[in-house]
């Protein structure tokens, strides 16, 4: 089963770095390490940049998380609090990395980073590795695996477990309808909208009251590692860059801005980036059911959450395309983000219309 593991890829030549330093440090935080490590580069993100340093032994595989360069908005690439979270997390939630160590000295790679161990598995990218095919049982099984530790996350004790300090606490909604539109104008481009009525909209419809939890912020398939003889059984979660106190429910509609069904349109499928076509996964409106039978949660609309997860996606999109647009990157895939950003904005007006229609605000 080992041509199903993710395995990583050439360095881009931008983003490459000299590993020697890195093990001189590594070095002083686990025995036995020798030799230079292969590197290889993850390249399923589009944020990050995550790379792999293997010494020759699984004890001694590792996986390399940093910032890119050009970044714009530095508090989405906070390695520090991304350590510190997962570091703090694992104890509560199994489904971790472990943590190896994290450096702030920028001389090292030109900036700071952490280093944890490498999980081998299976991460289900736009389409399942070839020699990996589940059944249409198997697929809803997954969708069930990966709810169930999103439920079990949210459930996860914040104040006896060190992590009340990664998030701000009541008024959460609203901190982030502001920051998302902040951060989409303050990246803006002159080929996007403005996106102010559906902020407004946003500002307009908060839920008038809100649970916290802690949430991740970026569940999708492609930010797990299934296990390769049993692609039913997760055995991590990665990518905590966004990880804070948060309202489940938003996490849930921010999850199902990325769920791509087999019956949408055309658009939709063409960006899918993760394999949730395939017979048997569940549709948006099974994961709410799901999600909310599973947490023994009510909600009367949803449509506040699915807004909000289509434009806060948009934003993410945004700021990456600025990153592209300005010349700090060179990796063509996002060179047409900014009409993903249009395409956005339509679902967001579509649902918007679709709750009007039903005598909602």
């Amino acid at each position: 089963m080992n041509s199903v593991i993710d395995q990583g890829q050439q360095v881009r030549s931008a983003e490459a770095f000299d590993p020697a330093p890195v093990t001189a440090w590594l070095q002083g935080k686990v025995e036995g390490l020798q030799g230079e490590p292969e590197v290889t580069q993850f390249t399923g993100g589009a944020s990050n940049w995550t790379y792999r340093l293997d010494y020759g032994t699984p004890a001694h595989d590792y996986v390399l998380r940093r910032a890119p360069a050009g970044t714009k908005a530095r508090s989405a690439h906070d390695m520090q609090r991304e350590y510190g979270l997962q570091k703090a997390l694992r104890e509560v939630f199994p489904w971790v990395p472990e943590m190896v160590g994290y450096c702030a000295d920028p001389e090292l790679i030109g900036t700071d980073f952490y280093v944890m161990q490498r999980i081998a598995g299976v991460i289900p990218r736009k389409n399942l590795p070839k020699g990996l095919n589940l059944s249409s049982s198997q697929a809803q099984q997954l969708c069930y695996a990966m709810l169930d530790k999103l439920v079990a996350l949210h459930q996860v004790d914040i104040h006896n477990s060190g992590l009340q300090e990664f998030g701000k606490g009541e008024g959460y909604a609203q901190r982030q309808i502001e920051g998302w539109a902040k951060r989409f104008q303050q990246a803006r481009t002159w080929n996007v909208p403005s996106g102010q009525r559906i902020i407004n909209w946003l500002r307009a419809n908060m839920p008038e009251t809100e649970r916290l939890c802690m949430t991740h912020n970026d569940y999708r398939l492609d930010n797990l590692i299934l296990n390769p003889n049993d692609a039913t059984d997760i055995l991590a979660v990665l990518d905590w860059e966004l990880a804070t106190i948060g309202d489940p429910l938003m996490e849930v509609g921010n999850m199902l801005a990325y769920w791509t069904q087999a019956d949408d349109d055309p658009i939709a499928r063409s960006i899918r980036r993760q394999p949730t076509h395939l017979p048997g996964m569940l549709t948006r409106q099974q994961i709410i059911q799901y999600y909310c039978d599973k947490a023994g949660v009510e909600v009367d609309s949803f449509a506040f959450y699915e807004v909000y997860g289509l434009f806060r996606l948009s934003a993410i999109v945004q700021q990456i395309y600025y990153r592209y647009h300005h010349g700090q990157t060179r990796n063509k895939a996002f060179k047409n983000f900014w009409f993903l950003v249009h395409y956005l904005h339509w679902r967001c007006r579509k649902v918007m219309r679709a709750h009007q229609r039903q005598g909602r605000r």
